[in-house]
């Protein structure tokens, strides 16, 4: 199956943003202070003052392969809680297949998940009464794949979600992260009224996304 993002929920904006870095003087607003945020918050970024940009945060829940989870996880800023096969049995079974890939090499990987995927199932029944439930379970993961799937929480403030937009959406990433960060920004970007608009202008006069 492919891999997959949803946007659970964001907190701040824009606004919320200029009015943390406005601390240090007024944070009290009105209408002619509020037309001055998007310079701010250029201002901001482009001389390096990242801290106000942890107050906005954006929350996704993410279905991926386990080597996009491991890029995902490099991140030590993001928020992660992943589906874990330590606590329960993997039961199903879920993988991704490059699209990229011609179709005998995509039924050659196929049929090898799938074949690793009942040794797994075979081994956690076969070593448990020796080895005890969490021990067979752990240690049968040794079956499962770069490719197969989990699904993970993931938090970022916006300071650490423009460094992963930087690396992950580059054209030097690896494809399956790239299309995932590159679904993430689209999904925020879109968020009704558009909160992070002058984030997301900032970021791109600078070079931090294209």
């Amino acid at each position: 199956m492919n891999n997959t993002v949803e946007l659970l929920g964001y907190y701040g904006s824009d606004e919320v943003i200029a009015c943390s870095a406005w601390t240090s003087t007024s944070r009290e607003l009105d209408e002619k202070k509020k037309q001055r945020i998007p310079k701010l918050i250029n201002m901001l970024w482009s001389n390096g003052h990242e801290t106000p940009f942890e107050k906005g945060t954006v929350h996704f829940l993410v279905n991926c392969d386990i080597a996009s989870h491991i890029h995902l996880i490099k991140h030590r800023l993001a928020s992660i809680n992943a589906e874990s096969a330590r606590y329960k049995e993997l039961k199903e079974d879920k993988y991704f297949i490059p699209d990229d890939w011609d179709a005998h090499w995509q039924t050659k990987l196929a049929d090898f998940v799938q074949t690793g995927n009942i040794l797994y199932h075979q081994c956690i029944d076969a070593l448990e009464p020796s080895l005890g439930r969490v021990r067979a379970k752990e240690s049968a993961r040794f079956f499962k794949t770069y490719n197969s799937q989990i699904q993970a929480d993931v938090t970022f403030n916006m300071r650490a979600f423009a460094n992963f937009i930087k690396l992950r959406k580059s054209k030097y990433a690896q494809k399956e992260i790239r299309d995932l960060a590159a679904e993430m920004l689209e999904l925020v970007e879109n968020i009704e009224d558009r909160p992070f608009k002058a984030t997301f202008d900032a970021w791109r006069t600078e070079g931090t996304i294209v």
